[in-house]
This record gives structure tokens, C-alpha cells and sequence, in this order.
């Protein structure tokens, strides 16, 4: 199945199984949020025409070239008066615009005289560094749409609107579970035929980056009646994300239980590292199963899963931001599959890890992003090709 096929199977899933909960919470709390409902603007902004520049306020048609008295000093946080007739304000940046001003000029472009009156320098014009009222927004216009991640930008912007408090959708609830025998916790010691499980750390981590409430359940011991008791005891969660493979070869418990009480797909994905990947229902609940070599579980949980936990909270724009780099490799075998190989940018070219295996996780660790290299292509030095930052995926 092509990448994006796979892509838009799961979003239409996850638009089947909306998160509709709705909780009201701080400004302090709602970094990494989705904004449930569309934010209006409840106040102009600018709220009044204000000044651009710490400078001087007049009418310009009171001005022919004559020095100017000044008749009062305005700051920001301050009601300015009337402007005076024939008179020019001294204004600082932010403040209200008086009545009847309808020029700013800079203090750069001002000589203050003797006896206190100013001359302007440089040709005038109306409106000149002045920001008018409701340059910014309107009362009543919506300026964030539903379903809008909320970061430090969106925050502030709340804050200059006035909000104190927003309504977004509920955090998602994900267990988290690995499968196999072989696996064991870092810091314990190795039998025989064991590794560390590396995905655990990977996959709780990025998932609390992305705001979820995250169930750890462990490893899963290939042992049909402790994986049954195991789904059995994950209680309310919206997905249930499993690594290490959901076959049907005989210690494949997890996929055995799965059948038992729901259903499952299995899909081979033209995708490289990341091949086989399912998806299916336990007792109504979804479940992703990410293949489980470390770089088959980045890649396909930056690719897939991750867009489908944002769909589901509403999120519409869900692809990560790509552009096109230089090549500084040659690729010469064309692939039958899409390919994403670790990398990072070195002196505007973008480099690739020596070895790509799909069970190095320190090719990730030394990269900054992924190439994508498309089905039967053969990039070569200086070729453009798309270039994913790992910034894009891990937030």
C-alpha cells in the first residue's frame, strides 16, 4: 500500500472516531493544547490609533513648515487629551494618537529648539506611522480556527484578545505497549537473547511532547492469557499503540487476542524502515502496531500515527513541513518503496547516515530529519530532494 494511501486510510479513521470532550483550562496550561472552538476577537486591536514611533503627534494641516509649540506628552497607558489647535504632542511608541492628530513623525527627524518648540525636518504625510484601529483584527472576527495547535504564539495571541482561560479538546489517552521476549528494561541486566527496549522510552516521551495522558503497559511476555489479562486491564483509552509486530506466526499473542475480542488489519506499506503495519479494534478500542525495529517505529509513528492522534483531536493540518535540499549523497539502486533516510544539513546539502538499517537508532540520534527518497528514483549529488526536520515530527 503506498504511503499515502496508508495516510489517507487513518485519517479517515480517525475522523470517524472523534475526541469530542471539551475542557476549559488556563492560559498556563493550554501550551500544546487543540483550541475546540474558533477564537473571535472580543476587542479591536489595535483597541484606538496608536503610535508607531517615540516621535511627535500633529494635524498635518496646521503644519507649513513652521516650528511647532508642544502641548502636552502622551506615553502609552495614558488618555491623551484634544490635541490643541496649531500644536504638536510629544508621543511615545504605543500610546494613543490624540484627537485631531493625524500625523506621527520620528524624534530622529525632529530638531528641538531653544525655546522649547520643534521643527520638523523631513516632508510629512497623513497617517504616517500611525497604526490605526483594528489594523490587527475586529470585534466579532475569528482569528484561530478549531482545531488549531496551541504553542507560544497562539497563546500570546489569545492573551492580547484577553482571554484568560480557553476551551480545547480533551488531552488523548494512549496505552503503550511492547511485545517479546527478548525485551528488557534498561537497567536491568540481559539474559540471553535479550535487548533494552528502546521503543518504550521513545514512544512515552513523544506522546507526552504531543499533550497525550499516556497508560504504560510494559512489556508484553509472549503468553496468550497474560495478553489477554494485559488489554483486558488498560481501561478508558482512545488507542492502544503497540510495537514489535502484530503477525500471524505463533507467538504472535497479541495479534491471537485481538482477533479473539475485535478486529485487525494487517498492511504491508511501501515504506522503508517500516513495512508491516497494523491496525484494528480491541473491545472498540483502536490499536496501531508499529513494527518494532527503533527506526521502523520513528518513521512510522512520525508518518502515520502521529498525524492520526492529531486528526482525531481535531487537528486539520497534520502534514509536517518539507522542503528541498541538495543532495551531498548518490543513491543509486532504485527502490520498489518509499524511502526515509536518516539525515542532516551540513553547509546547505543535506547528508545521510553510513548505515540505514532499520535497527540503528543512532542514525536518528545523529540526524536532524529524514530524506524522502520517492519510489524509483535515483537521487544524485546535487539532485533536490524533500527533507523532513525531525522538529516537524517530534512536536
Amino acid at each position: 500500500m503506498p504511503v499515502e494511501e496508508a495516510l489517507a486510510e487513518l485519517l479517515a479513521l480517525a475522523e470517524a472516531a472523534p475526541i469530542r470532550e471539551i475542557e476549559r483550562v488556563s492560559l498556563a496550561e493550554a501550551d500544546g493544547r487543540v483550541l475546540a472552538e474558533g477564537l473571535v476577537a472580543s476587542v479591536d486591536l489595535p483597541p484606538w490609533p496608536n503610535s508607531a514611533m517615540d516621535g511627535y503627534a500633529l494635524k498635518l494641516a496646521d503644519w507649513q513648515g513652521q516650528p511647532m509649540t508642544v502641548s502636552q506628552r502622551i506615553f502609552a497607558g495614558h488618555a491623551p487629551d484634544p490635541l490643541a489647535p496649531g500644536t504638536c504632542a510629544r508621543i511615545f511608541t504605543g500610546a494613543p494618537v490624540p484627537e485631531g492628530a493625524d500625523c506621527v513623525e520620528m524624534q530622529e527627524n525632529v530638531e528641538v529648539l531653544g525655546d522649547g518648540t520643534v521643527r520638523f525636518l523631513e516632508p510629512l504625510r497623513v497617517q504616517q506611522n500611525i497604526r490605526p484601529q483594528g489594523q490587527e483584527t475586529r470585534v466579532g472576527e475569528q482569528v484561530m480556527a478549531a482545531g488549531t495547535r496551541l504553542g507560544p504564539i497562539e497563546l500570546g495571541l489569545a492573551a492580547t484578545l484577553g482571554y484568560g482561560h480557553l476551551d480545547v479538546v480533551r488531552r488523548a489517552r494512549v496505552a503503550v505497549l511492547s511485545t517479546g521476549d527478548e525485551l528488557v528494561e534498561p537497567g536491568q541486566p540481559l539474559g540471553p537473547g535479550q535487548i533494552y527496549n528502546s521503543n518504550r522510552r521513545l514512544l512515552v516521551s513523544w506522546l507526552q511532547r504531543l499533550g497525550c495522558e499516556v497508560l504504560d503497559a510494559g512489556i508484553l511476555a509472549d503468553d496468550l492469557a497474560l495478553t489477554r489479562q494485559c488489554l483486558g486491564g488498560l481501561g478508558d483509552v482512545d488507542l492502544i499503540l503497540s510495537t514489535g509486530g502484530v503477525s500471524v506466526g505463533e507467538a504472535d499473542y497479541l495479534g491471537i487476542a485481538l482477533r479473539e475480542a475485535g478486529q485487525l488489519a494487517l498492511w504491508k506499506l511501501a515504506i522503508k524502515p517500516g513495512k508491516p503495519l497494523t491496525f484494528g479494534h480491541f473491545r472498540g478500542v483502536p490499536v496501531i502496531g508499529l513494527p518494532g525495529n527503533p527506526a521502523s517505529t520513528l518513521v512510522t509513528f512520525g508518518l502515520l500515527a502521529r498525524p492520526y492522534l492529531l486528526r482525531r483531536l481535531g487537528v486539520m493540518q497534520v502534514a509536517p513541513l518539507r522542503f528541498e535540499v541538495p543532495a551531498a549523497f548518490n543513491w543509486p539502486k532504485a527502490g520498489g518503496r518509499r524511502e526515509y533516510l536518516r539525515a542532516r544539513i551540513e553547509n546547505g546539502a543535506v547528508h545521510i547516515y553510513k548505515n540505514q538499517s532499520s535497527g540503528v537508532l543512532r542514525s536518528a540520534a545523529w540526524a536532524d530529519g529524514v530524506v524522502e527518497v520517492r519510489e524509483g528514483t535515483t537521487p544524485q549529488v546535487g539532485d533536490r530532494v524533500p527533507f523532513i526536520p525531525f522538529s516537524e515530527l517530534l512536536g
